[in-house]
């Protein structure tokens, strides 16, 4: 009988020990029963999900818990959630990430603008587009503030950009695109400028003291990706459920079933209760599912501890129960939780520390039977230093 596999990641959640805590991480801190229960059972450890070399992105990690080499399949975050929007892009186009972004005195104050809804983005970027008039740029509107732009024409291949969730407080001037032909880069950030200050959707925003939009930031830039097919590298059929485009990108490009689940956000009042439903639901007909929580990352970056112990408890209560529960039905099976890395709510940015995973199922022997943290993962002495490789070790039973 073909075995059963499942992922849950709750993005960001790893972290370091907070004083609010008394001293305890997110992991130590929060009501995880069914987390320390795999942990306890079966076995823990920490894996390095960020080459050396790589910035401490979720495109990186992402792709490294899922099997795949950043230094051999990585070319860039942009083109990966092109990808999730089913844009096709030709050779010689730039793809970037877009976000709506927030200025307080020439500083980052907010990467999201206060999470701006899909439909007030969607007529932002829209209309900067009119504004632009070059059929050279074009933007693809996304969810909330996470949108595209691609340009064609132009070689972007040696310009640095700064994910703006990883510069909450600094100054903008130091952290602007810099290299050749950035110049087009920033002048479509200054034209979002000075169309969004007395834009309908920014006005609005004001009256109900919201964060407005200030600008448009360009980062995470790449050309056309490709992957190979999980099920032909692994011989596992897969399926993903996120509402994340760049998750949902990589899910597509290894040929993995995307699940949508209403209500799935990426935000803290994300579907908890029907992702895990749905992750269920998908064991019957998949080898693996893999399961995405957006909420304890988007806690990390706003700086708040109790939002992401709740968002990593409510993940444990509703996803990591009922999945574990599922499997126990099967003949052979495996479970695994893990972030991909860790976000700190006091730096409120990413960093590329290992990560603590934990496993239970057919064949796993425990190493240290504590409870999943940081500390205990690295008590263990398993370590993984490939992150790509933790996907090949998972599925050997």
């Amino acid at each position: 009988m073909t075995a059963k596999y499942a992922i849950i990641v709750p993005d960001g959640a790893a972290d370091r020990p907070l004083d609010c805590f008394g001293g305890k991480t997110i992991f130590e801190a929060a009501d995880i029963p069914n987390i320390n229960a795999i942990s306890i059972e079966g076995k823990q450890g920490l894996v390095n999900t960020i080459p050396e070399g790589f910035s401490p992105g979720s495109d990186v990690a992402q792709m490294s818990l899922l099997g795949y080499d950043p230094r051999q399949y990585y070319t860039g975050r942009a083109p990966l959630e092109a990808a999730a929007q089913g844009i096709r892009l030709k050779g010689e186009d730039w793809v970037f990430r877009c976000n709506l972004v927030t200025f307080s005195e020439d500083k980052m104050a907010d990467h999201s603008a206060g999470h701006i809804s899909s439909d007030e983005g969607a007529k932002l970027v829209r209309d900067l587009e009119a504004d632009i008039n070059d059929p050279n740029i074009r933007f693809y509107p996304g969810l909330s503030y996470r949108h595209l732009c691609v340009i064609s024409g132009s070689n972007f291949e040696k310009i640095k950009t700064t994910p703006p969730h990883d510069i909450i407080d600094e100054k903008l001037a130091k952290h602007l695109p810099k290299g050749k032909n950035t110049e087009q880069l920033i002048a479509i950030m200054e034209r979002s400028q000075k169309l969004f200050e007395h834009h309908d959707v920014n006005r609005v925003r004001r009256d109900l003291h919201e964060n407005a939009v200030s600008s448009v930031w360009l980062w995470g830039q790449g050309q056309k990706a490709t992957l190979d097919s999980f099920s032909k590298r692994f011989g596992v059929k897969g399926a993903c459920i996120t509402a994340v485009d760049l998750v949902k990108g990589i899910g597509k490009l290894i040929h993995f079933d995307m699940i949508e689940v209403p209500g799935a956000t990426g935000f803290f009042n994300t579907n908890y209760i029907g992702k895990g439903q749905a992750a269920v639901q998908a064991l019957q007909d998949h080898d693996l599912v893999f399961v995405h929580i957006e909420a304890p990352d988007e806690a990390g970056h706003a700086g708040n501890a109790e939002q992401k112990k709740a968002a990593l408890e409510q993940i444990d209560k509703f996803i990591v129960g009922p999945v574990h529960d599922a499997l126990k039905r099967y003949d052979q099976y495996r479970i695994m939780v893990l972030p991909d890395h860790p976000t700190p709510v006091e730096t409120r940015g990413h960093i590329g520390d290992p990560v603590p995973f934990v496993m239970a199922g057919t064949g796993v022997k425990g190493v240290v039977r504590k409870p999943m943290s940081e500390k205990n993962a690295t008590e263990s002495g398993f370590r993984i230093t490939q992150g790509h490789e933790l996907m090949e070790y998972f599925l050997k039973i």
